[in-house]
């Protein structure tokens, strides 16, 4: 008597002699690439499939469509960026320096992230995880203008943008990074993440440290 699928699992999985974890996980994998690679209009599913080794017809038993699948890699992306890019608001020059050490190494997240707000823009979710981070680095930086970390001069939601827009530079403008790479006194990615982080540092100084307020209080 052959046996039943759990649910949620995709038919041939039974037969198939393969973890259907192992399956998803290189259907994401491949997803991620492509959607990264082509956006999500013009993502082909039976490359996805071909790429992980796979069918559109398991493909689809994942992922309702192809823009279902797109929304999940985004989802994990999201949360990677999240968790790798914590701002310290007593110190904006190294949170930039952060996010270009982010989208240095990987390239394709800054893409695949692009992808969705030109193809999505109008299907933005508020309660996502993405506003909801940005919702919470606009309070830390509200509490350091309080307690004296940050000129109470700027409106919290320009510090975030420009700060995001300075340490996004280089990923946004890949035709100026070659440029940079044959034309630039020093064409090292040390020198591009400095002047990024300078350039931060002189807008939002670092506060001194014998001078920073309890925050205990």
């Amino acid at each position: 008597m052959p046996r039943s699928t759990s649910p949620g699992q995709p038919p041939d999985a039974r037969t198939s002699g393969e973890s259907t974890d192992s399956t998803r996980q290189r259907i994401v994998a491949a997803a991620k690439e492509e959607f990264a690679r082509h956006g999500i209009a013009g993502a082909r599913v039976d490359r996805i499939a071909k790429q992980a080794r796979t069918s559109k017809e398991r493909v689809y038993a994942y992922f309702r469509s192809k823009e279902a699948l797109y929304a999940h890699v985004a989802e994990r992306e999201t949360t990677a960026l999240i968790e790798a890019t914590q701002l310290d608001p007593a110190d904006l020059p190294g949170y930039a320096g952060i996010l270009f050490d982010h989208f240095t190494a990987r390239p394709d997240h800054y893409r695949l992230i692009t992808w969705g707000r030109l193809e999505l823009a109008e299907s933005a979710d508020d309660t996502s995880p993405l506003q909801a981070t940005i919702a919470g680095k606009l309070d830390k930086l509200r509490d350091a203008q309080r307690i004296g970390l940050l000129d109470p001069a700027w409106d919290p939601v320009d510090v975030l943008a420009l700060i995001n827009q300075i340490a996004m530079t280089w990923a946004g403008q890949p035709e100026i990074a070659a440029a940079a790479a044959d034309q630039a006194v020093d064409p090292s990615v040390t020198a591009r993440r400095a002047a990024l982080v300078t350039a931060v540092e002189r807008m939002f100084p670092r506060p001194d440290r014998d001078q920073r307020p309890n925050r205990s209080v």
